[in-house]
């Protein structure tokens, strides 16, 4: 029996997976999919390494099979499909681990208890990231649960980069800044040394756009700064969620509009963002094609932001001498890229607009540019796969 690693992402109405087989020391791709719209329509996919369809279902619209629904479904696909396979660990991407976790690590019911402690973080993500692996534990099964967090990453910044400036004993109880997709900055990290030794050596300031969007500095291979902050609503604008804003602002809203926390936390996390400022909608894509005025004005905001905070972010490690794009938005959109990098040209960046439009090139900054500008592809899962199996094997 091949030892494997199954990885497990749960969002609030979809479920990822992939598994991982360990083969000579490497860790390979056998399978992936999701299950999506949990809650409206669901639907199941799994496929091979190579993209092929090994099994699809779908559900009536308005079924409601929720995580517990989709993990049984799972399970089952798992049990039908990994023939010579021996799963020793499910890795789980887990959003907030707080100050107290900065390693990934086995949950057990007490450790799965006190990550519960930090849902008031991160209430989009938490509950659901946690909810698989309290079902894996009551099932019985024999394979280890290894919690691996977005925040870990970025716990070795100084704390003058994690701190606010607020009372010290506040400080000192964990208000701070967190910062999070660690997985993913962390993959970016580990492999920048193939395309750019000078980067990986040196700063570089990666953009994971998607549907949720952060920044982070990256010197030598350490996390320096980042974009977001106790929670994963701050810093830029994202798909629903509005990024940094004036606090005074919300007490505005609570003081002259009556908005209580709920109300707030609605605002902030859904009706804002791409979606809030355009009235269309949250996905770039279609801004894009939009002819409408205000989406058009949420795309250039969207970008002027990650303009000004690539220009601080560069500022925080002294110099600049890379940048990279990656995630949905990063991988895919040269026309995000080219509005960003346009206002970055001062740092040292010459884009090279005929590689930017090809789609999947690595390298997007001309050759003469001091600044490299590149799209890597991140790997969250394989990330996920690679500390379980360390994990596991410690």
């Amino acid at each position: 029996m091949t030892e494997a690693i199954a990885v497990l992402n749960a969002g609030s109405s979809s479920l990822k997976f992939s598994v991982f087989a360990a083969v000579d020391g490497d860790l390979q791709l056998r399978l992936r999919g999701q299950l999506e719209r949990l809650f409206t329509a669901p639907k199941f996919v799994g496929k091979d390494a190579d993209g092929v369809v090994l099994s699809e279902h779908t559900w009536p619209v308005g079924f409601q099979l929720g995580h517990e629904g989709a993990m049984a479904h799972l399970t089952a696909f798992l049990d039908a499909h990994t023939d010579g396979l021996r799963i020793k660990a499910f890795g789980h991407r887990v959003v907030h681990g707080g100050v107290e976790f900065a390693e990934p690590v086995c949950v057990d019911p007490a450790t799965l208890k006190r990550l519960e402690a930090f849902v008031p973080l991160a209430p989009l993500h938490q509950p659901n990231n946690l909810l698989p692996i309290r079902l894996l534990l009551e099932s019985g099964t024999k394979a280890a649960q290894v919690a691996c967090f977005d925040t870990a990453f970025h716990r070795d910044q100084p704390l003058i980069a994690q701190m606010y400036a607020l009372p010290h004993e506040m400080t000192a109880t964990g208000i701070r800044r967190y910062g999070f997709h660690g997985l993913s900055y962390e993959y970016i990290a580990s492999v920048l040394a193939q395309h750019d030794e000078r980067a990986a050596a040196g700063r570089t300031v990666v953009f994971h756009l998607g549907n949720g969007a952060s920044m982070c500095a990256i010197h030598a291979g350490r996390s320096v700064a980042t974009t977001m902050g106790f929670t994963a609503v701050d810093g830029l604008p994202m798909g629903t969620r509005c990024g940094s804003v004036d606090p005074g602002v919300l007490l505005y809203l609570m003081d002259q509009r009556g908005m209580d926390a709920r109300a707030i936390e609605k605002l902030i996390y859904h009706r804002s963002g791409l979606l809030g400022m355009s009235g269309v909608s949250s996905d770039c894509r279609v801004l894009e094609e939009s002819d409408d005025r205000n989406a058009k004005l949420a795309l250039d905001h969207f970008c002027y932001r990650a303009a000004r905070e690539l220009a601080s972010l560069a500022g925080a490690m002294g110099g600049l001498d890379a940048v990279v794009f990656t995630a949905g938005i990063g991988e895919n959109s040269p026309t995000v890229r080219a509005k960003i990098l346009e206002q970055a040209s001062w740092l040292g960046v010459d884009l090279d607009r005929e590689a930017n439009a090809v789609r999947g090139f690595a390298r997007i900054s001309a050759r003469a540019s001091r600044v490299n500008a590149w799209v890597i592809p991140t790997n969250e899962e394989l990330m996920i796969a690679r500390h379980a199996w360390r994990v596991i094997h410690a």
